[in-house]
């Protein structure tokens, strides 16, 4: 988590100081700042709800940063994936549903709660349903750079996300997955559709699928953690893009995350219920209340 924040942070000051985000400053700052409240205030809630201690308290100042670290990296990510123009309070709404989601969209697995929803992916997918002036900006995050660094920027993001997947999260099943899906279902559009394979498989070249593929659909939250599964999850959301696109559903990779994600949450709930009722089964029947004399 620390990695993945930091990583998220230079990305971002390095964005609006050299790359050129069209995004403002502060948008950036309402996004983390909100985003910190929001955390704070669903960690409350949820743990008088549970009668529990908050994650942030008992540990320090330490505990509380380490807390944060989640809240951060979504709210970073949020606040550059999205463009709201002056409408700041934007940001605050979207924090509020990503790190909402965490709190509300989960399932009890393993005997403990487990959200399955990506925060940020969720949000950015319910703005663009809902506030349909919103949008994402794939072309602002090289608008100040040019020549050879159009492609040294791409290398220094897939070097660095490879080296994040293979140590941290390990996630590069998953990876492989979705782009080796991706590029068989770009060569079937292209014969369905009649169009040339370059046109179906250009967003392989951009920064924004390089941030997708290896910052976005690899949390570790909320993929799988067996190889065949994350093979599944890939292939699943590749899938799920070629039938957006066909259908000319704008936003797809945001769209085809969630509804995979959808999907794993509803399997995840129905082998909880089924683990719940074969303990309940395993149990042995109450013994008969003796007679009274």
């Amino acid at each position: 988590m620390r990695n993945s924040a930091t990583l998220a942070t230079v990305f971002a000051i390095v964005g609006h100081t050299v790359l050129g985000f069209e995004q403002s400053l502060a948008q950036l700052f309402v996004a983390v700042l909100s985003g910190y409240t929001w955390a704070l205030l669903f960690e409350w809630v949820d743990a008088r709800s549970y009668n529990r201690p908050p994650g942030y308290a008992g540990g320090g100042f330490k505990k509380l940063v380490d807390f944060l670290l989640s809240a951060h990296m979504t709210s970073i990510t949020t606040s550059f994936l999205i463009y709201a123009n002056r409408r700041l309070w934007i940001m605050a709404l979207a924090t509020a549903i990503a790190i909402g989601s965490k709190y509300v969209l989960r399932v009890r697995c393993e005997g403990r709660l487990r959200h399955f929803m990506n925060p940020s992916n969720f949000a950015l997918a319910v703005l663009y349903v809902t506030y349909q002036w919103t949008g994402v900006l794939p072309w602002s995050f090289t608008t100040k750079i040019h020549g050879v660094w159009d492609w040294v920027l791409p290398a220094i993001i897939v070097c660095l996300g490879v080296r994040l997947n293979i140590l941290f999260t390990r996630k590069i099943p998953l990876i492989l997955s979705w782009l080796g899906t991706f590029v068989v279902l770009g060569f079937v559009r292209s014969w369905i559709g009649g169009t040339h394979v370059a046109a179906e498989l250009v967003p392989l070249t951009g920064i924004a699928f390089v941030l997708f593929t290896f910052y976005m659909i690899t949390d570790p939250q909320t993929t799988p953690a067996k190889p065949a599964c994350q093979a599944l999850f890939g292939a699943g959301i590749a899938f799920a893009y070629s039938v957006l696109l066909i259908l000319h559903v704008q936003y797809t990779m945001f769209y085809s995350v969630t509804i995979v994600a959808a999907i794993r949450g509803a399997w995840m709930l129905a082998q909880g219920v089924r683990e719940s009722a074969a303990q309940r089964a395993a149990l042995p029947p109450v013994a008969a209340a003796q007679p009274q004399i």
